[in-house]
């Protein structure tokens, strides 16, 4: 049999070895799909204290539960090391590395490239690897390929196998998860793809085989650039509502009873998570080396990253409105996390407003029942939650509602609370007709 067949049959048996490079929010929920599909995983990560809590049986990510992580450890079927030389022993390995953006708007890539040149070392003949981690176009076959590859002697698509597939990992949902959310699978060769779904097949509802690696990387960051673009159409709809004196929840509302052609997004204070406010500025900065600039992108992201300092001029202004000032007032921000119901705290715009609150003077804290303290790393400033959320209500001069967590008594908020302003419409008919409380 051919090296694929090989390899092919090994992974049908699940008698290959899998390894996961990186253990987060992405690679964790991997591995855990593949052992409980059958396959024996060992995860590879750095960072030792994952490593120790996952070889005690214990999960750091809220989507995974420990009881999980826990069964399949005592079965042998999850290990975890902070040795890359185990790679040596692998047939089949997942890069699910993070992909962040520096701050001057160009990818960084030191993960991608740590995690390619350990791998480099321990690579042999009837290997599959798989990169999930969201990037630009054309990084599976210009940037792994070589090193991979060429070094040992290796021809892609016959001695070895190399594909793309893009990780669609949304923390704290529920409905579509790891295995039954359907897996893009692009391949540097048609036989690379061949193995590379043959894997994937074995633990995943779904695999969507697409032609080639680089139409793997495209679509995901169209995913996530449809996403950018409409919710920063509908901040900018806010601060037209505004202007006009319309309620912009009512217009959203009342445009989504349309059951065609029409999907409902909703402002907030501005973007964050792993995926949205970064992923379609990778593509914009491959454009650019292209000699094309990408409009859509670069206003959509203009428009967000400006929310924080509207949501900050619209809560000055509401408290000049009610004869108060924002210099030396005590603001709490409720909710910390980039979205409702996780401890994810990537991207939120919550450190901006909370940073731009800081520099206009007030007295900030913030609570969070996910996330009991916060760290903004280039201002240099460290926060705690505050302990008791209701105290701390009563003595704010205002209540800024960031992340609408479902754990809040918004009732109970509005009652005691001097002053609201509401950035999610976490409050939504309870403001209505109430002075206390101004929505975005």
């Amino acid at each position: 049999m051919t090296t694929k067949d090989t390899l092919i049959q090994k992974l049908q048996e699940k008698t290959a070895e899998i390894a996961i490079l990186g253990l987060g929010y992405v690679g964790l929920p991997l591995a855990v799909v593949f052992g409980e599909a059958g396959f024996k995983v060992t995860g590879v990560d750095p960072d030792a204290r994952k490593v120790d809590a996952l070889k005690k049986g214990v999960s750091y990510i809220p989507d995974v539960k420990t009881e999980a992580v826990t069964a399949l450890v005592k079965s042998g079927r999850l290990k975890a090391t902070t040795d890359f030389s185990v790679l040596k022993d692998m047939d089949a390995v997942s890069i699910c590395v993070p992909t962040p953006l520096r701050k001057t708007g160009d990818p960084d890539m030191s993960f991608i490239l740590s995690a390619t040149e350990e791998l480099a070392k321990y690579m042999h003949k009837g290997m599959v690897v798989v990169l999930e981690s969201t990037t630009y176009p054309g990084t599976t076959r210009e940037v792994l390929l070589p090193k991979l590859g060429a070094e040992h002697g290796l021809t892609v698509g016959e001695d070895w196998f190399l594909a793309f597939s893009p990780e669609r990992v949304d923390p704290g949902r529920e409905d579509y998860t790891t295995i039954n959310t359907p897996k893009v699978m692009g391949g540097i060769t048609e036989a690379c793809g061949d193995v590379a779904s043959a894997w994937y097949e074995g633990a995943i509802q779904i695999v969507h085989r697409v032609s080639s690696a680089e139409a793997a990387e495209m679509a995901k960051l169209l995913e996530n650039t449809f996403r950018m673009i409409n919710i920063g159409l509908v901040n900018e709809l806010a601060i037209m509502c505004e202007r006009l004196g319309v309620d912009v929840w009512e217009v959203i509302d009342a445009a989504a009873t349309k059951p065609f052609g029409f999907m409902k997004f909703t402002p907030g204070p501005g973007l964050g998570g792993h995926c949205i406010p970064i992923d379609p500025l990778y593509l914009s900065w491959k454009m650019k080396a292209l000699n094309y600039n990408a409009r859509f992108i670069g206003l959509a992201d203009e428009i967000n990253t400006n929310m924080p300092r509207y949501v900050v001029g619209r809560l000055l202004e509401a408290m000049n409105d009610r004869g108060q000032i924002l210099h030396g007032a005590r603001v709490l921000v409720l909710g910390a996390a980039y979205k409702p119901d996780i401890n994810d705290v990537r991207e939120s715009p919550a450190l901006d407003v909370i940073g731009l609150l800081k520099k206009k003077g007030a007295q900030v804290e913030y609570h969070d029942p996910y996330i009991p303290q916060i760290h903004h790393e280039y201002e240099g400033w460290k926060m705690d939650s505050v302990q008791d959320v209701m105290q701390a209500v009563r003595e704010a001069d205002a209540v800024v509602i960031v992340t609408n967590h479902k754990v809040y008594d918004y009732t109970a908020i509005i009652k005691e609370a001097k002053f609201v302003f509401d950035t999610r419409n976490a409050t939504g008919k309870l403001s209505k007709g109430n002075e206390k409380v101004v929505r975005l």
